[in-house]
């Protein structure tokens, strides 16, 4: 017998989950905060490393070998049990919707806020130590250079649209955390959201900064205020794709199951 959940006890379990999130004190929060910037570093050079050396004798087959390394970040992530932005979406807004008479939008509002700027100062403080000549071989700067120059050099539209695409995966990945009982489970959604996130890419906010960020440490073609337009329209897209397509559309499933039953 299978001992998956229904979507009702996968919001149940998400419920306890996000009242958990919303919660924590200040310093918890940002601390967690910071060490899931800095912990995501290492699948972005994991990417840049293999990507580099894989790309002089494979051409493009090196993007798909980056990817497949990319998702040990995400693994990281999920078993440190650290808040990333956007992956703590569906979890608090699951707690808000079962409250009865208020949206917490007080207490979301800071854990998205706190998130998403101590998930940059994480990543970015970590990215400096790894741009110190000698830390990587010279292929990965030049990856990581040339990932950061494609990013940037999109339209606005596109970075949105591709925001949409990541943030309703990552989202996903919070759903289907909560239906999953087993370390294995999900240990292996993790790491399969990230190989398919690398894999797009698709853009998540603080994965996609970052690699600006790589970019232009390591002398990129990197315009005066990419990183700032980047980060903008990649957590906007986030946004949409990660409440309005993931979470809200699975509150909707269950009020509607639960409708049903009355």
């Amino acid at each position: 017998m299978s001992t998956v959940p229904d979507p009702a006890g996968i919001f149940d379990r998400a419920v306890d989950e996000g009242q958990r999130r919303l919660e924590q004190s200040l310093l918890e929060l940002a601390a967690t905060s910071f060490i899931a910037g800095f912990t995501i570093v290492f699948g972005i050079v994991a990417l840049g490393v293999v990507d580099g050396l894989v790309e002089p004798q494979f051409g493009k087959a090196a993007h798909v070998a980056g990817a497949l390394t990319f998702g040990v970040g995400m693994v990281f992530l999920v078993v440190g049990r650290t808040e990333l932005f956007n992956e703590n979406f569906f979890d608090p807004v699951a707690a808000a919707a079962a409250r009865d008479g208020t949206w917490l939008l007080v207490p979301i509002g800071r854990l998205w806020a706190v998130t998403l700027v101590f998930n940059l100062l994480g990543g970015f403080l970590f990215a400096v130590v790894f741009a110190v000549e000698g830390v990587l071989p010279p292929e990965s700067a030049h990856a990581l250079s040339r990932t950061a120059e494609g990013i940037v050099n999109r339209p606005p539209r596109g970075i949105f649209a591709s925001a949409i695409v990541g943030g309703a995966l990552v989202s996903l990945l919070s759903f289907l955390l909560a239906a999953a009982d087993s370390v294995g489970s999900r240990l292996t959604l993790a790491y399969l959201v990230g190989f398919l996130l690398a894999l797009g890419p698709f853009d998540h906010v603080i994965v996609t900064a970052i690699h600006v960020f790589f970019g232009y440490l390591f002398d990129a073609a990197i315009g005066s205020g990419a990183l700032g337009e980047t980060i903008v329209v990649s957590a906007a897209g986030n946004v949409v794709g990660g409440i309005g397509l993931v979470t809200f559309t699975h509150v909707a499933q269950v009020r509607g199951a639960e409708g049903s039953d009355d």
